[in-house]
């Protein structure tokens, strides 16, 4: 490799790693965060908007809910909008339990029942976060309206050329030092949550939006290559979804805030809009850049 080449595979790996400190941190905060027992357990949560679907957020690797600060209340001034922190994640409280994909769909679920909110749901899931809402509508097609991934984690991301083993040194460095154990966990149990996920069929007559960044296209490493591969190949796991490329930077939400929420209220016009087929949302609805 030579040194623009490794410059190249350096700067790739520095911004999907600083995808989750960016989301962490935030740019903002939301308001009606609070954090309160729930059920068996303490959870830092936003909920705020009233209607159906009720829209349910799922934060990246390490993320916060505060990296939906620019969407969540455009969202609430149209419907139900829900954002949490997953165990072990700000304020909420750790858990013992497996960090793997049908354990944190699972309590998800459970933390919706226990506040009262009754699906369908429209998931949206940033990253990793994205994985998890695959799995959900999969596994629970009935409960869901629709599904908004932006730029998802592929359940295959670990595999190839992404494996963990083919990281630079200094990544898998800085991911020990940056993440903390809940984070940890969750990327442990990556493998299997990508394998529940492709062991289930495609959530049936749903509208699926896949946004994807279009930044990360313009690096070049085997590592940068395969994630762009893969972030390529999501949208056909799901026949008739729409993909769209979006202008920015792995972490969208705080980038290009106007695209989620777009996406999203097509989402949620399609659920209210009586023998809307998704087919027909996604061909007419207009590319965000």
């Amino acid at each position: 490799m030579d040194r623009r080449e490794s410059c190249r595979t350096k700067r790739w790996g520095w911004l999907l790693l600083l995808s989750c400190a960016a989301l962490a941190a935030g740019c903002a905060s939301l308001p009606d965060a609070r954090t309160e027992r729930v059920g068996e357990r303490r959870v830092e949560y936003a909920l705020a908007g009233q209607g159906t679907p009720v829209v349910v957020f799922e934060n990246g690797l390490g993320g916060t809910l505060d990296g939906w600060a620019k969407v969540f209340p455009e969202i609430a001034r149209d419907t139900t909008a829900f954002a949490y922190n997953r165990p072990g994640i700000g304020d909420s409280a750790p858990a013992d339990t497996p960090r793997d994909g049908d354990r944190v769909v699972a309590e998800l679920r459970t933390l919706l029942r226990d506040l009262g909110l009754r699906p369908p749901y429209v998931l949206v899931g940033h990253s990793l976060g994205g994985l998890y809402m695959q799995l959900y509508a999969r596994r629970h097609p009935e409960e869901v309206a629709a599904l908004v991934l932006v730029d998802s984690t592929h359940p295959e991301q670990l595999k190839g050329a992404g494996a963990r083993e083919n990281w630079p040194l200094w990544v898998r460095a800085v991911i020990g030092v940056g993440t903390n154990a809940a984070a940890k966990a969750e990327l442990d149990a990556l493998d299997a949550t990508g394998q529940a996920v492709l062991a289930l069929p495609p959530p049936a007559g749903k509208p699926v939006f896949v946004l994807s960044a279009e930044r990360p296209l313009r690096e070049t490493s085997a590592l940068a290559d395969d994630a762009n591969a893969k972030r390529r190949d999501i949208v056909r796991l799901y026949p008739g979804a729409r993909q769209i490329w979006v202008d920015s930077g792995h972490v969208i939400p705080l980038e290009k805030p106007e695209a989620v929420v777009q996406s999203i209220r097509e989402a949620v016009q399609a659920y209210r809009v009586e023998g809307a087929r998704p087919s027909e949302v996604n061909r007419n609805a207009p590319v965000a850049r």
